[in-house]
């Protein structure tokens, strides 16, 4: 019962930080504002996930320049934060720094001429890596929340929620045959159908209350989510067992680290936003 009230709790702070920041703009009225305190937000938890990304590739024997890899990480969302203030479009921006990947590999390659690792290649993979693991997607959720609004934002995040949630919930009840044993030995297929349905229907019908996107692209959002944010849940569950640990980090009592939290968010974050932009918008 301990643990249980101990969860919660910290779930309760979780959600507060994470929407008061996300709806920050609105609540100070000032746009402006919001969107530098839910930047901010993102840039802590983007630092946490580099961190505890870190921490478990170097229990693999790697040596990532690690003070590279923060820099990478978070230059995506201060060129997000600042888009608005020079008058440009987040998107572009996004488009732009593609553009200069291969620029950012290769300097993080030619550091490790000075690093005593025996895999260079992996070690600059590595240093890159946050920055298209974390950053970007949560950037994403920025550019998202400057084009559509936090009510959209909102209920994308919800989607994954709702889905893990009822995937939980599904699995204790009626989970009987197991889903990827080897990378999450407690999903089961019965809950993560139970959690998709859930998930699609809430899509469907609060969406479109609480925006102007018709149904049938909420249908598709919610199947989006929901099916990315399963194979979320299993990439990051694969990196920690290829390490040995049973938690990214500890953050978050009886959750927990960053990675553990959002790390379904960092898989479905840029399916659902180019669906948006390249279907929704278009």
């Amino acid at each position: 019962m301990k643990n249980f009230w101990i969860r919660t709790a910290s779930a309760i702070v979780y959600v507060i930080l994470f929407l008061g920041s996300m709806y920050s703009g609105m609540l100070l009225d000032n746009p402006v504002v919001g969107n530098f305190i839910f930047g901010f937000f993102l840039l802590f938890v983007t630092i946490g996930c580099s961190y505890e990304f870190f921490r478990m590739v170097r229990l693999q024997g790697a040596c990532p320049s690690e003070w590279l890899g923060y820099f990478y990480a978070i230059l995506p969302l201060l060129l997000v934060m600042f888009v608005p203030l020079m008058g440009l479009h987040g998107f572009t921006m996004m488009l732009t720094a593609f553009t200069i990947f291969p620029a950012l590999f290769a300097f993080a390659a030619i550091l490790q001429l000075w690093h005593h690792g025996n895999q260079p290649f992996r070690d600059a993979a590595y240093t890159l890596l946050p920055l298209l693991y974390i950053a970007l997607p949560l950037s994403l959720m920025m550019a998202v929340q400057e084009s559509y609004g936090a009510h959209l934002l909102f209920l994308l995040v919800a989607l994954v929620w709702v889905n893990d949630s009822g995937a939980y919930i599904g699995g204790s009840l009626f989970g009987k045959h197991k889903m990827w044993e080897r990378h999450s030995p407690g999903k089961t297929w019965e809950g993560t159908a139970f959690g998709m349905t859930v998930a699609i229907l809430a899509a469907v019908f609060i969406g479109p209350l609480l925006t102007d996107i018709a149904w049938y692209h909420w249908l598709a959002l919610g199947i989006i989510c929901s099916v990315v944010d399963t194979f979320g849940d299993l990439v990051e569950s694969m990196l920690k067992r290829s390490v040995g640990v049973k938690d990214s980090g500890n953050i978050m009592p009886g959750h927990g680290g960053f990675l553990d939290r959002f790390d379904s968010l960092l898989i479905s974050m840029p399916f659902a936003y180019v669906y948006l932009m390249l279907v929704v918008q278009s």
